[in-house]
């Protein structure tokens, strides 16, 4: 066992993860040196852990979604919880019931572990307000995405030994992109660059707040970066012409080797899936397997969700459930 498997090492306090904003850098280093333990547990033979026997989890998704929910199932199960994915698109919130209605349903359940996934900004942190358990989002709306933000951070971790001094070129539609937030202030927190690339239209106002460079052509935006991180252009979210097309839109910021012969020779290829191959990415440069690691983003994230989930675990109350428990304080 590891030093950050101890409690007394452990270094996040938190009862939620609704964030990356406002998590201190050793917070962030704590969490993926314990997942760093869960990568070596998830590749011996036997995978389970008894970290949260008796603890019943939820996953709680608004948004369909493959990777992310089977993450956090594979997670929860892997430390031995007993764990229960909602239906939404067949459960009382598609009849009417509100949000609030919802949680309070969740209370009298006695989850000890909710990961929740909502179109809306905001709507996972008005839950966790209501809810007497720990919650992690699992992306709302165009926020944040902080699980995806540290499986991120540890795929590069693993790979380039740092985050500290690196390059990190984020690539796409940034505008409607909760992974590129996410990002954006981890990296940042971690003492890496980021630069984002992408036509104005995908990028949202006051970005150059955000601590970042802003870029509008490809090639001098991945110029000498350590890290091209594409992101998936998200047609469903858009209202109106956001890009002429999707062949101008490759042709001009579409991953190709030419625009990546900018880029540093080592350069790590990420990109947090669904692929739309063609269209932000090309298959060559998403297959090669000297640079990209996409496979290994989904590996890396089973492990950071085992980390997130035993660490908020550890701050869990063990004390009975009192009617209409919740906490309407910290956001994290």
């Amino acid at each position: 066992m590891s030093a950050a498997e101890t409690s007394s090492d452990l270094i996040f306090p938190h009862r939620h993860l609704l964030g990356i904003e406002g998590l201190l850098p050793q917070e962030i280093g704590s969490l993926l040196d314990l997942a760093d333990t869960y990568v070596d547990q998830n590749r011996q033979t036997n995978k389970k852990k008894s970290v949260l026997s008796g603890r019943t989890q939820i996953n709680l998704f608004f948004e369909n979604s493959t990777r992310t929910q089977s993450s956090f199932e594979l997670a929860g199960k892997r430390l031995g919880a007993d764990v229960m994915n909602m239906s939404v698109a067949s459960s009382s919130i598609k009849k009417g019931e509100t949000l609030i209605d919802t949680a309070q349903t969740l209370n009298a359940m006695h989850p000890d572990l909710l990961c929740v996934r909502h179109g809306d900004s905001g709507a996972v942190a008005l839950l966790a307000r209501k809810v007497g358990c720990a919650v992690v989002n699992g992306g709302d709306g165009s926020h944040e995405h902080p699980t995806q933000a540290l499986l991120d951070a540890l795929t590069i971790r693993r790979r380039k030994g740092r985050l500290q001094g690196l390059t990190v070129a984020i690539c796409g539609d940034i505008l409607h992109s909760r992974v590129a937030r996410s990002n954006i202030l981890l990296l940042n927190t971690m003492g890496a660059r980021v630069r984002v690339v992408a036509p104005p239209t995908l990028l949202p106002a006051g970005i150059d707040r955000m601590g970042v460079e802003v870029f509008h052509d490809m090639r001098k935006g991945l110029k000498d970066v350590d890290i091209v991180m594409m992101l998936r252009l998200q047609l469903e979210r858009m209202n109106g012409s956001f890009v002429p097309s999707v062949r101008e839109y490759f042709h001009l910021f579409g991953l190709d080797e030419a625009k990546l012969s900018a880029a540093k020779p080592d350069a790590l290829i990420m990109h947090p899936g669904p692929m739309n191959r063609g269209v932000e990415i090309d298959s060559a440069v998403a297959d090669d397997i000297n640079r990209s690691v996409i496979r290994e983003q989904v590996e890396m994230g089973v492990a950071v969700r085992m980390a997130v989930l035993d660490a908020l675990s550890r701050n869990l109350p063990n004390t009975p459930y009192v009617n209409g428990a919740g906490s309407d304080g910290a956001g994290k």
